[in-house]
């Protein structure tokens, strides 16, 4: 029997390719002739490098800005001139400096810095993974990184950060990358919220970057003179579209300024690891992420996987940390059955800790369940 092992992380404990190497351990002890194909996968946010990585990626080493300005070492994937860029990586609320909050002053510089340096070594598309932002600056610090320019009412350039755009003028794009016009930019993301308003990416996002209400009405106000900066300097009104709040507000400069399109996150993600492409002569899908909950059907990575497998008449079930989803929710994303590290061990920090033994051993459960000892499929389709 094949079994084709597509998880994406569980957060805290281990990273996507650690679980599909758990898994496949764990079903190689139970079942003897199984044939595993391991294909992490992501959703988007952090570990898109990664799962680009195990699935044949380069690493191309970027030194480049942090949220706050500080120096960080990231990196980009490349294969055959397409560079994937994870804005976690280099923006990310993981890279905030002793994970204290900066909602007004974290930008998006770094992530710009990155694509330029794609951009530089001749990639011509462009994966931009924008899930866990640490910033709410409309993406103005990567079109600042890319060579736009952005102006006060003195013409002097403002400062970094979603605060600083409240003094926003005018925007210049004269100094963008000739090959930036020729570049196809593909954005992975999964929010629908417009750039401004109650679900915009002050309103909704702010607070979780660490915003008081205070800030968040400044937050909206300063991106509502970015969008008029850039309608001005493109002829594109673009803060009303969905998607346009990701990453506060990175979409919609990605969308006005680099001509991307958007695309759900992990469909995008299963097309760059050519997760179909596994598929052919598989009995069974395992995938999985560190909770299974409501957020699960919403575009996070299981559902995608399962979407997927169920297309290819391929039966899922997904490992997890815990699982909240009821046997119906399971049902409706295509997942036959959940085991979760909590079944096995009810203490969550333990879980937490040794997670990667408790999965092996969730893994030849699952074997039990679905593979006889000799590699067969035991349940039917």
């Amino acid at each position: 029997m094949r079994v084709v092992v597509a998880p994406d992380k569980f957060k805290g404990s281990l990273t996507a390719a650690q679980v599909a190497d758990r898994v496949a351990a764990g079903l190689a002890r139970a079942a003897r002739g199984v044939d595993v194909v391991r294909v992490p996968v992501a959703d988007g946010g952090d570990g898109t490098l990664e799962a680009a990585l195990s699935a044949g990626y380069r690493r191309v080493p970027v030194r480049a800005e942090g949220p706050t300005g500080e120096a960080v070492d990231t990196a980009y994937a490349e294969r055959d001139g397409v560079a994937v860029v994870e804005l976690a990586d280099v923006s990310g609320l993981g890279r905030l400096p002793g994970g204290r909050p900066a909602a007004a002053t974290a930008s998006s510089y770094g992530t710009g810095q990155v694509i330029r340096a794609a951009l530089a070594a001749g990639c011509r598309r462009i994966v931009l993974g924008i899930g866990g932002s640490a910033c709410t600056d409309g993406g103005a610090g990567l079109v600042q990184a890319l060579g736009g320019r952005v102006r006060d009412a003195r013409g002097e350039e403002v400062g970094r950060g979603g605060g600083a755009l409240g003094a926003v003028q005018s925007l210049d794009l004269t100094g963008l990358p000739p090959a930036l016009s020729g570049t196809e930019v593909v954005v992975a993301g999964d929010v629908d919220n417009p750039l401004l308003g109650p679900r915009g990416a002050a309103a909704v996002y702010g607070p979780q970057k660490g915003a008081s209400p205070a800030e968040v009405a400044e937050l909206d106000a300063a991106l509502a003179r970015w969008a008029d900066a850039v309608q001005r300097a493109t002829g594109l009104e673009l803060a009303g579209i969905p998607g346009a709040g990701a990453a506060g507000g990175v979409g919609f400069a990605a969308v006005a300024v680099l001509g991307a399109t958007l695309r759900p996150g992990i469909e995008l993600i299963l097309d760059l690891v050519g997760f179909a492409a596994a598929l052919p002569g598989a009995g069974l899908v395992i995938t999985g992420e560190g909770s299974l909950d409501a957020q699960t059907l919403h575009g996070k990575a299981p559902a995608g996987v399962a979407a997927a497998a169920r297309s290819a008449g391929i039966p899922v079930v997904a490992v997890a940390g815990r699982s909240l989803l009821t046997a119906a929710d399971l049902e409706l994303a295509g997942i036959r059955a959940a085991y979760a590290l909590t079944d096995l061990e009810p203490d969550p920090d333990r879980c937490m800790t040794e997670a990667g033994p408790l999965l092996e051993r969730l893994a030849a459960k699952v074997a039990s369940d679905w593979i006889s000892d000799d590699g067969r499929e035991t349940r039917s389709q």
